[in-house]
């Protein structure tokens, strides 16, 4: 039998019980506890770097990061306008210094003359950056020619209260991972990068539920306390690409131009900052909040019944003859099948800012915003229930083009056509 516990044996009920017998001791023999307790455990080396922190994912690859992958516990979204001046060749450089650091932080690496030192000790935890153009972007860097017609302005809706300020942008950056301070880091290296060719115009915090709070996998619930993304397509779908991914070539590329060639592989993510107005909503009945989305609060169910992932049944009826999931329901209004089969892949954070400043951080990628995005926003901007209790409050729409190839950078085949 061994009597010398491994580092991994001494648990913390273990520590508590030797600090509280060196308590007891030091009564007795004159205040020596204290030191025999840090014996106790001095000698333990540190435990290894495991779990969270050690999750990391490559940033070259036909696809970038941060869109199939899990949605992390941290995010920011940072929106970038070219400074005066800059054009073209400044912005290459850019997007050239920005994949080397992205790459760099990724894999866990020091990412060269800007780093910061803040997450020296950390592993990458699940760290994903990604980069898109916004429509301006082509302006500024005399490629108008190239900008993808997929990218026109997102109509406004009747909902909408947005504050241009924070709206839009000539790039943008998303950062996620499960850990805040090697988010933070990340932000400002990259921030430091743009210093002379790009300034932030506006940046977006929010968060998920961090891996490992609870006791099993579950569904990210939103601040409403609703499970969230239930139904997003997943990446073993057989038409999952079709609905996320501009198609690279061949009969299945859209016949209007579109998207032009540079775009093969990439998707369209629509930003949507979206304030709840939680004081509202906490004041209905669970029933009635319940009835406004269409789904149970316990464990995300449909009202038409079943779990979490039975499909929603927009036919079943009640013992009493009525819509188990009323006509102006959240599922009901945003489901595919009500919108000709619309679907985005839904990849979003919780945001805090102030008391009463709480919602969304909506972020939705897809193949194409005008026949995705905008359809279904038209229909719930018309009759959605939930549209009584949130406010869009900022909005924006970038072209993300596919993954760098090791030695490339993300956006070469523009900026180098």
């Amino acid at each position: 039998m061994n009597d010398h516990p491994t580092p991994a044996s001494v648990s913390r009920r273990r520590l508590l019980g030797t600090a509280t017998a060196a308590g007891a001791a030091s009564l007795a023999v004159g205040g020596t506890g204290g030191a025999l307790g840090y014996a106790a455990v001095r000698p333990e080396p540190p435990a290894p770097l495991s779990g969270v922190g050690e999750r990391s994912y490559a940033f070259h690859g036909e696809r970038q990061p941060g869109i199939v992958q899990p949605v992390q516990a941290h995010g920011h979204l940072l929106a970038f306008d070219l400074v005066p001046g800059a054009g073209r060749k400044e912005a290459a450089g850019l997007l050239r210094r920005w994949s080397r650091t992205a790459a760099a932080l990724m894999a866990g690496r020091p990412p060269g003359e800007h780093a910061t030192g803040s997450a020296l000790d950390a592993g990458p935890a699940a760290l994903t950056v990604t980069f898109g153009f916004g429509a301006s972007f082509f302006d500024r860097t005399g490629l108008a020619g190239q900008r993808p017609a997929a990218l026109a302005p997102l109509p406004e809706f009747s909902a909408d209260a947005l504050d241009r300020g924070r709206s839009e942008g000539d790039l943008w950056v998303q950062v996620g991972c499960d850990d805040a301070l090697v988010a933070f880091d990340a932000v400002r290296v990259l921030t430091r990068d743009a210093a002379e060719t790009a300034r932030v115009r506006w940046q977006m915090s929010g968060f998920n539920r961090t891996p490992g709070a609870t006791a099993e996998p579950r569904s990210q619930r939103n601040l409403m306390g609703q499970i969230d993304g239930t139904n997003n397509p997943r990446p073993d779908d057989a038409d999952f690409a079709r609905h996320v991914f501009v198609p690279a070539s061949g009969a299945e590329v859209p016949s209007d131009g579109r998207h032009p060639a540079w775009m093969a592989g990439g998707s369209y993510a629509v930003v949507r900052r979206i304030r709840m107005l939680l004081d509202d909503w906490d004041a209905l009945s669970r029933a009635r909040r319940e009835e406004v989305i269409g789904r149970r609060v316990s464990d995300g169910a449909p009202l038409s019944g079943g779990t979490e992932t039975t499909p929603v049944d927009l036919q079943a009826r009640t013992s009493g003859g009525e819509l188990a999931i009323a006509a102006d329901a959240h599922v009901r209004v945003s489901a595919p099948e009500s919108n000709g089969g619309a679907t985005m892949l839904r990849r979003s954070y919780s945001y805090h800012d102030a008391p009463d400043d709480a919602g969304l951080l909506f972020v939705a990628w897809q193949a194409d915003p005008l026949r995705a995005f905008v359809p279904v926003q038209r229909k719930l901007d018309r009759g959605d229930a939930l549209s009584g209790f949130i406010r869009h409050e900022a909005s924006a729409l970038f072209a993300v083009p596919a993954g760098a190839p090791e030695g490339a950078y993300v956006g070469q085949p523009l900026l180098e056509s």
